[in-house]
């Protein structure tokens, strides 16, 4: 239990008066933790003081950065098959840039900087997942046609929607929230952004840590990405034993061995780790197994990796649908209140000036509104865009507005337990459910392709934005930042970057034709080219699979097992989740080997800034790795499958030891 700490002069709005009148200083010894009962929390940026923060120095340079990272997230993640989170490495250039220019007051500013630009990143990972299938399957029905304001449409509006249906959820999971949630993407990028504000030996000494992390974590990652000198999953199927074991049995071990991965895990913790992992370990350990040596032949016949799959992770799918549902159902009562406030605000009842600047809205009045223009637009654009038959569009828009809202908070919940949003599983489940529908109102053949996937990139943009939108959020909570300034901004970054992305699309697709996956990979979208045809043009859908992951969320829900973390475990692929567990492991054993709790907390603390390092590290020069791939550079490792398993043993070794030395030479304050 916390210990209660004396706060000085908390004022009603909830923040300690008293220090008011300092700077932007580290953040607070609260900031990660859940608050005792007479507890407050008061931001790097003080409430009572207002900050630069949008300039046009801050917007202009925000939306550059979002037009320069959504060409390079796009282009990579559909040429070479590798997506990078824009949010972090956006930080790192905004923090470099306002020492470069000896800015003044920069914390905030590079907070506007990163959310524009981490736009970027989510309406991506939306547009990429679901549209580039248009082209793919093209190929096969030229009768299908796609064009630039279908896609631009698509992401514009999903994004849009995105941050509207998440704003009234803003409270909840930042402040309501706080130190519930581990935040791992959110953790790494504010101690990047807090990196350039430090003051004094402690600021200094803080800013080194994290930077000399930054360069291991990146190095480490860059040289493994590049060269491959060590294994990058070190899988018990290497070995004569594990292979024989994998044929006869299905079961297989496998670790990541990235610098990022373990500093993700460090950060989420043991609680959420193990349970992440458990999810995990059930599908590999066993329903591979059982299905694996008791199904039909032909399933018998393939590799575990093609069991999971095909089978097994579609459970993990049915499962966090199930999450969901469940999760709406619990946050019932949040929901009513946000309707509760927006009726009111409707009716001139205002409550926005009891608010501090701290903790402002977008007004509940303006939310309504803009939704209501928001989805009037969508049903325009299916009914005169893409279907062309108003009842028909009306069904598409229903099922659209009715999933997208359902599945915020499942994508937000995610970004918040792992840092990883599985968008493309809900997606995937979007997909199977519209088309299931769409199939019975006559909307079929090539042209339910379409409306399917042009339908699945807005949800799929919405979910993205709303699990992004909740890091930049969380972001400005810890450190000041208005939420009405972020909210309003963000709208101008998605903008952007939908138009860029769809720009980019087209040429890739003139340039090097997605039909041919030898060229150009697009790996999520050929997976949804291959479930929605079977759909559209007939042919079977997996609801006993689906079911069954429904039904194992109801049970972990009454057993009390947070069943979202656990169907993520499902879904995720095995060498993903073990490295968590490692970083969870490490980070309750520095946590907890002192008799001092102090000393327990500052090396917990210093741990924490170091995995930020290694995330930070591993994200900058993971972009790095991927252009050099794109330049050309091809690079033949001379050394035998054994020894890179072994030097990946040994290497990932090595890098936990460093881990765990440097946390535990951290000294109580």
């Amino acid at each position: 239990m916390s210990e209660k700490k004396s706060h000085g002069n908390v004022n009603p709005d909830g923040f300690d008066a008293t220090t008011a009148d300092n700077g932007p200083a580290g953040l607070p010894e609260n900031a990660f933790r859940e608050l005792a009962a007479d507890e407050s929390y008061t931001p790097v940026m003080h409430p009572a003081h207002n900050y630069p923060e949008v300039t046009p120095y801050s917007v202009g340079m925000g939306l550059v950065l979002a037009v320069i990272f959504s060409a390079a997230a796009a282009y990579l993640g559909l040429r070479v098959g590798q997506v990078f989170e824009a949010a972090i490495p956006i930080a790192i250039i905004a923090v470099g840039l306002s020492g470069a220019l000896g800015k003044r007051n920069a914390l905030g500013q590079n907070v506007i900087i990163q959310s524009i630009g981490a736009c970027s990143g989510v309406i991506v990972a939306g547009a990429i997942f679901t549209l580039p299938a248009l082209y793919i399957l093209q190929a096969k029905y030229p009768e299908i046609t796609v064009n630039f304001l279908e896609i631009f449409c698509s992401s514009l509006l999903g994004g849009i929607l995105g941050i509207l249906f998440f704003i009234p959820f803003r409270k909840y999971f930042v402040k309501d929230m706080h130190g519930k949630y581990p935040f791992p993407e959110a953790t790494a990028t504010t101690q990047v952004l807090i990196s350039g504000e430090g003051k004094g030996a402690e600021g200094g000494s803080q800013a080194k840590t994290l930077v000399i992390a930054s360069l291991i974590g990146g190095i480490y990652d860059y040289l493994l990405a590049t060269f491959g000198w060590w294994a990058e999953n070190v899988t018990s199927i290497a070995s004569q034993w594990g292979a024989t074991l994998a044929e006869k049995t299905k079961l297989v071990f496998s670790v990541n061995t990235g610098a990022a991965l373990l500093g993700l895990g460090y950060i989420i913790g043991i609680r959420y780790a193990f349970i992440i992992c458990a999810g995990s370990f059930f599908v590999w350990w066993v329903l591979i197994p059982l299905i694996g040596t008791y199904g039909a032949p032909e399933i018998t016949s393939l590799a575990p990796g093609a069991i999971f799959s095909d089978y097994a992770r579609l459970i993990g799918i049915g499962g966090i649908a199930m999450a969901g549902v469940l999760g709406i159902i619990k946050s019932w009562g949040i929901i009513v209140q946000a309707v509760g406030l927006a009726g009111r605000e409707l009716k001139g009842k205002s409550s926005a000036a009891k608010e501090v600047r701290w903790q402002t809205d977008i007004s509940m009045k303006a939310i309504v509104y803009m939704i209501v223009v928001a989805l009037v637009a969508v049903l325009l654009f299916f009914w005169f865009g893409v279907i062309h038959s108003f009842w028909q569009a009306l069904v598409a828009w229903v099922v659209v507005a009715v999933i997208a809202f359902l599945f915020t908070t499942v994508a937000a919940n995610a970004i918040a337990i792992v840092g990883s949003n599985p968008v493309s599983g809900m997606t995937l489940m979007t997909l199977i459910i519209a088309s299931a529908i769409f199939v019975g109102v006559g909307l079929n053949g090539t042209s339910g392709i379409v409306a399917s996937m042009v339908i699945g990139g807005v949800v799929c943009t919405a979910l993205s934005m709303a699990g992004g939108f909740v890091t930049d959020l969380k972001i400005g909570y810890w450190l000041g930042s208005t939420p009405r300034k972020q909210e309003c901004w963000k709208f101008l970054g998605t903008l952007v970057s939908a138009a860029t992305v769809g720009g980019v699309i087209l040429v890739l697709n003139k340039v090097y034709d997605f039909s041919n996956p030898d060229i150009i990979a697009a790996p999520q979208a050929n997976a949804m080219a291959r479930v929605i045809e079977p759909l559209m043009m007939g042919g079977d859908t997996p609801w006993i699979l689906y079911m069954a992951g429904a039904v194992l969320a109801l049970i972990l829900n009454w057993l009390g097992v947070p069943a979202l973390a656990f169907c993520l475990g499902m879904f995720i692929p095995l060498q993903l989740n073990t490295p968590l567990l490692v970083g969870g492991a490490i980070a309750w054993w520095v946590g907890s080997r002192s008799k001092d709790e102090a000393v327990n907390a500052a090396r917990r603390d210093r741990g924490t800034l170091i995995s930020s390092g290694l995330i930070a590290g591993g994200a900058l020069f993971g972009v790095f790795a991927a252009l050099t791939r794109f330049c050309g550079f091809e690079y033949t490792n001379p050394l035998s499958g054994s020894t890179t398993q072994t030097l990946g043993i040994v290497l990932y070794a090595l890098l936990i030891i460093y881990l765990l030395w440097d946390c535990m030479r951290a000294k109580k304050a």
